[in-house]
């Protein structure tokens, strides 16, 4: 679609832009007509929708013209704009990092569940300051989970590891912009390789790669095409970076430390066997999403 010449308002634009994303079957092709209007104009949805007959200028209907453009052709909103919201918090978004979901904040709950007093700035029996936590935020794309988690958690230091020199400086950007980032360390690592012989953490988290690779087909165009390839596909069952995780993890966790996985469809029992039965590991839970699906494995170093 070229934006008409002649003036455009605001409810012109969304009319047209949302009916040029539906036509195109582009989900939730209302929200995103007005996130790419609220992105141009710098506008809340509030704003948008009490300014109807705000008239657009030439260059800011160019630009979200081809902003809907470029959304029917496939590419993601999030990586139109820019920007994706994950635990309340603002987190800019490249080609270079996985788009955050919303399952993947049932990770942070489960930290904070898991680690319980032990997540308390004050100590509630001593009323003094709580022993610092250090966690690990393997694989760690935009930062989000480590963000958040640093947010939460302000007596953490965090390491966040990736295999992305691009996505380590994304992660870094994030960690700035919400003013968190004196309290992180970011290593280019495969999983926790190169963390260091001497680092021990309380917590190890992770949403690792876990899409077969024979299973690529069967991700939406926008996914597959767009999002990055080291941060969906997990090898060739899709299971393997669970694997390895879990292997290495026990040597850099701390007594009664906790290592806690994102898990993908069906990996249940395939992340569950390295679990159950090894002495490395107690207390193992799983936690189901909003739909009822197992969303997160979680289990205590013995």
């Amino acid at each position: 679609m070229i934006a008409p010449a002649r003036a455009m308002d605001n409810r012109e634009a969304l009319r047209q832009g949302m009916a040029s994303l539906r036509a195109a079957n582009v989900p939730s092709h209302t929200l995103a007509a007005e996130l790419f209007l609220m992105h141009v104009l710098g506008r809340d949805r509030a704003w948008i929708y009490t300014h109807p007959e705000n008239p657009l200028n030439p260059a800011d209907a160019g630009r979200y013209f081809a902003l809907i453009d470029r959304r029917a052709a496939g590419e993601p909103t999030q990586y139109l704009t820019g920007k994706q919201e994950f635990w309340g918090l603002e987190f800019e978004v490249t080609p270079a990092v996985l788009i955050p979901r919303p399952e993947t904040e049932h990770v942070v709950e489960v930290v904070l569940e898991r680690l319980g007093e032990r997540g308390i700035k004050i100590n509630m029996r001593t009323g003094g300051p709580s022993p610092f936590l250090r966690i690990a935020d393997v694989g760690t794309g935009s930062g989000c989970l480590a963000v958040a988690l640093a947010q939460e958690l302000p007596h953490a230091q965090i390491v966040a590891t990736d295999l992305s020199a691009a996505a380590l400086e994304v992660a870094r950007r994030n960690a700035e912009r919400h003013h968190v980032v004196d309290r992180f360390r970011f290593v280019q690592t495969n999983l926790l390789e190169s963390v260091g012989e001497e680092s021990s953490f309380d917590v190890i988290v992770s949403n690792p790669p876990y899409v077969a690779r024979e299973e690529a087909g069967q991700l939406p165009c926008e996914v597959r095409q767009h999002e990055p390839d080291a941060a969906l596909f997990g090898g060739p069952s899709g299971f393997e970076m669970y694997g390895r995780l879990i292997e290495q993890a026990p040597a850099l966790l701390r007594s009664r430390g906790i290592l806690i996985l994102e898990l993908g469809f069906n990996s249940l029992d395939h992340v569950r066997s390295f679990l159950y039965g090894q002495p490395a590991w107690v207390n193992v839970s799983v936690t189901n999403d909003l739909a009822g699906i197992p969303r997160v494995i979680a289990a205590q170093r013995s």
